[in-house]
């Protein structure tokens, strides 16, 4: 295949994605249809379909896409640091992502295939996520990186979550308390 097709492929593709993106996060799955989709990207069902088999194969590629970003952003750098302050403020990466995977764990709960698929990229950034920390802290055992990783990950999804709602006390005193977590989380026992 030619740079020049594959490119045109690709663009094609991305255009479906950002398209599917936009209903996904106004209608949510089940209320997206692919004719929306298509219609949305300003093309017929059939290019959709020749491109992507069905409506899951979209949200598959979505979640791989948005765990790819999340993994590449954490590449060289040590978030342990960071991580207070952005949990205090309630900040994120990219919001847009955060709600499609808030509408990817609801419909994991109906669709088998979405949970399997939510299961692997978990699996994808649990693992990276624990190589960072074991590089940062190398005196941690196993044990701890995987636990602080774990109890990590809570806190980052429990604050996408949070979002949602008004923050009942001030960041500056959040960020504090983060702070003394994740240094009770890092120092070995």
């Amino acid at each position: 295949m030619s740079s020049k097709l594959e490119a045109r492929q690709k663009a094609r593709r991305d255009d479906i994605l950002n398209a599917a993106r936009r209903c996904f996060l106004q209608r949510g799955f089940h209320a997206a249809s692919m004719s929306q989709i298509a219609a949305e990207a300003k093309l017929s069902v059939g290019q959709i379909y020749r491109e992507f088999s069905n409506k899951d194969a979209i949200i598959e590629e979505m979640i791989r896409r948005v765990i790819d970003l999340r993994i590449a952003g954490m590449e060289g750098k040590t978030q342990t640091h960071l991580m207070p302050h952005m949990l205090a403020w309630r900040m994120t990466l990219n919001e847009e992502d955060d709600a499609l995977m808030l509408e990817m764990s609801a419909e994991a709960s109906r669709n088998p295939q979405v949970a399997t698929w939510l299961k692997e990229a978990d699996e994808r950034m649990f693992n990276n996520a624990c190589d960072h920390l074991r590089k940062t802290y190398p005196q941690l055992s196993e044990t701890r990186v995987r636990c602080c990783v774990e109890v990590m990950a809570v806190m980052v999804e429990g604050t996408i979550y949070r979002r949602q709602v008004p923050q009942h006390v001030a960041s500056e005193e959040m960020e504090n308390i983060y702070q003394d977590i994740i240094n009770m989380l890092v120092t070995a026992k």
